[in-house]
Parts: structure tokens; C-alpha cells; sequence
């Protein structure tokens, strides 16, 4: 059956986060907290290991306590803010303040980067007539990052977990973004880095084809095939 639409995920498929060490050190930076190189880089490191970066790597060992919200952080705003910020805070920081601030430093467009090749294949999807839709486990308003990358053009329609209080592998969020498409499921193509997560578009009836999560520029024509699958 031909594809008519492409469902995108967002982080490690059509985006990539920014490294911890930057994303602390913005926060640093702005904050005016002095720090050596040594202290800021085991700084980084322990939030790394703690899994404190949303986009970022998923934390090493997952405290017993936040078990329950770790499962849940995507079907509330409020949820994905404790949780990231309870990760983080497993880390000593010289100000308080940091743990709000490094929250607030990963929702800004400077913390994120498109791959080399989303703006051309979301572009030809558009010049072909292809309806695309941004599909995404996440707690806040990612269509900002969007706009300030010059992405939100060929987008059609955002299905957030938050928004809809569902987490994908729940094949109920692959079948809103399909009727925000006026899509047939097995019309429709899901693109995502997570076998888990995005392998629950297959359970409705849709493709699926996956990417690795990399770094942007270790990845730079990852979305290309996508084109020839349609």
C-alpha cells in the first residue's frame, strides 16, 4: 500500500539535544556561577550518568524511589519536570537554582539541533504532497524548537504525549496524529530511534523504519531513505 503520510519522533530522529557538558555549561554561563574545568566537567559527568538531560542518554541506575515517575514523565508536564529535575538534583550543584535552570536551558531552540538532513527530506515530503506529522513522548511544547529552526513549515500536525496524556508504545497517539492527517494508518510511515516507543506504530498497522540515535553531525543522511520508501 503506498505511504501517504510520515510519522517523525522528535529527539534522536528529527533533533538531537545538545551534549551535557554544553548544556551545563550555558547554564553556568547565564547563571554567572563560577566553576573550574575540573568541577564542571565532573559535574557533567555525574548528570550524564544520572540521566538528567531530557533527549540525553537515560539514566544508569534509576533510584528505586523514581521508578514510578520515570515511567510516567511524558504524560504531564508536571510529571516530566520532577522527574528530570529529581535526577538531576541527585547531583550536588553549588547553587539551588541550577537544577530549575538546567530544566528550563533543554525547552530553548538553542539546546537542540536538527540531523544535517531533516531539512531536505522534510522539504521533499512536502514538495511530493506527503503529510507529516511530529509524534513525540515529551512534557512540553516542543513546536518552538520547530520554528526556530525553520522546520515548522513542513509540519502538519504535533502529537505530544503531554498534550494527550498517552505514551507511545500506546498505539492510541500513532492513531491521533493519523486522523490529524485524515490518514489510514496503513498509509502511514513511522520514523523514530527507539525499537520500543516508535515499533508501537506497527501494532496499528502502520511502517515503521528506525534511525540511530546519534550525535547530529556523527549522522548526517540517516533520513534519506525515507524518501525511497514511500
Amino acid at each position: 500500500m503506498t505511504i501517504k503520510s510520515v510519522l517523525f519522533d522528535f529527539s534522536g530522529t528529527v533533533f538531537r539535544v545538545e551534549s551535557t557538558e554544553a548544556w551545563l555549561g550555558a547554564v553556568l554561563a547565564a547563571s554567572g556561577t563560577a566553576a573550574s574545568p575540573a568541577d564542571a566537567a565532573r559535574w557533567a559527568g555525574e548528570l550524564e550518568t544520572a540521566g538528567a538531560l531530557p533527549g540525553g542518554a537515560a539514566p544508569r541506575h534509576l533510584p528505586e524511589h523514581l521508578a514510578g515517575l520515570w515511567a510516567s514523565r511524558d504524560l504531564s508536564a508536571g510529571h516530566h519536570r520532577a522527574a528530570y529535575t529529581a535526577l538531576a538534583r541527585q547531583v550536588e550543584l553549588p547553587d539551588p537554582g541550577l537544577y530549575d535552570a538546567l530544566y528550563e536551558r533543554h525547552m530553548t531552540p538553542d539546546a537542540w539541533q536538527p540531523y544535517p538532513d531533516a531539512a531536505e527530506v522534510l522539504g521533499a515530503l512536502r514538495d511530493r504532497g506527503v503529510g507529516v506529522a511530529v509524534v513525540s513522548n515529551i512534557g512540553w511544547d516542543l513546536r518552538p524548537v520547530f520554528r526556530a529552526h525553520g522546520l515548522d513549515r513542513f509540519v502538519d500536525a504535533y502529537v505530544l504525549s503531554y498534550e494527550h496524556g498517552i505514551q507511545k508504545p500506546d498505539g492510541r497517539l500513532f492513531l491521533a496524529a493519523c486522523a490529524a492527517l485524515g490518514q489510514d494508518p496503513r498509509r502511514a510511515l513511522m520514523v523514530g530511534d527507539d525499537r520500543n516507543a516508535d515499533g508501537g506504530a506497527a501494532r496499528v498497522g502502520c511502517a515503521v523504519h528506525f534511525v540511530d540515535h546519534l550525535p547530529a553531525l556523527a549522522r548526517p543522511a540517516a533520513l534519506r531513505p525515507v524518501l525511497g520508501l514511500l
